[in-house]
């Protein structure tokens, strides 16, 4: 097997999406929970945005405090330090790409709906943010086996 047969070992994981405000603060929250300091995580938006403290108590419940969260936009980091770029919406995705450049990390795409859009009383709305949580943290613990 030669080296450019041998996968990239990972060390360094960007989540994006569009504010840094709900998905991509708990998949980063998620993922340094179950990489152990062992990959760098960090997360932006593509803007900007206001931390969601529905996802401030989404993330409450699995022992998981993000309330002191300060959103980062996309070009408040150098993406291409990182090895692994993962885009939880059609919009960074499609960003990511167009701005890629001669950036050598990989791009991955995990459509993760946007619970804000989720409507009714408030425990129908945290469901929406529980489920989001939920699905990431299986994604994560899939795609990072040690």
């Amino acid at each position: 097997m030669s080296d450019q047969d041998t996968p990239k070992k990972i060390q360094s994981v960007l989540f994006v999406c569009n504010q840094n405000a709900v998905r991509s603060p708990m998949a980063e929250a998620l993922a340094q929970r179950h990489c152990k300091r062992r990959v760098f995580i960090e997360s932006v938006g593509l803007i900007a945005g206001n931390l969601d403290p529905f996802s401030v108590a989404a993330m409450a419940e699995e022992d998981l405090d993000i309330s002191d969260h300060q959103s980062k936009a996309v070009n408040d980091v150098d993406i291409s330090l990182f090895d692994l770029v993962i885009a939880l919406t059609p919009e960074s995705h499609e960003h990511i790409i167009k701005n890629k450049g001669g950036a050598d990390f990989e791009l991955e795409f995990w459509p993760t709906p946007d619970p804000s859009d989720s409507e009714g009383n408030r425990n129908q709305v945290l469901d929406s943010y529980r489920l989001v949580r939920d699905r990431l943290e299986v994604r994560i613990a899939d795609r990072f086996t040690f």
